[in-house]
């Protein structure tokens, strides 16, 4: 009997091991163009955007009354239009303005650079997970 127990205590832990267990919040994301200057974090500055360019503006929901500045998300493609429009994997990107729009037409405005690493479509709005690192 105990055995049997033991048995079904490892076989949970390895099912939960197999498991995705969602850690963030769902929103969606766009993309924005240059120019990227001046941003609402760092003005004029080309040394706040990350050396891989995967940055991103956030909405009125992630501004934070400017505490965003510098906070990295990690995000997810999810869905979006066309025919598989997401690409697998997961990028992680730094904050460094407010959407300039208001409302904001999603949650994250993404750089070029980072949108395209996360879609297949260069004009889809994408449905995301996305958590703070």
């Amino acid at each position: 009997m105990r055995f049997m127990a033991i048995l079904a205590v490892i076989s949970l832990l390895v099912l939960l091991k197999e498991t995705r267990l969602v850690q963030g919040d769902i929103a969606t994301a766009a993309f924005y163009g240059p120019p990227y200057i001046p941003t609402q974090c760092n003005g004029n500055s080309q040394d706040q955007f990350p050396p891989n360019n995967l940055f991103a503006s956030v909405s009125d929901a992630l501004w934070d009354n400017g505490a965003a500045c510098g906070r990295k998300y990690i995000v997810r493609c999810l869905s979006g239009t066309g025919d598989k429009p997401c690409k697998q994997g997961n990028i992680v990107v730094q904050v460094v303005d407010k959407c300039p729009q208001n409302p904001c037409r999603a949650t994250l405005l993404l750089s070029r650079d980072a949108f395209n690493a996360l879609s297949r479509s260069p004009t889809s709005k994408l449905n995301i997970e996305y958590a703070q690192v």
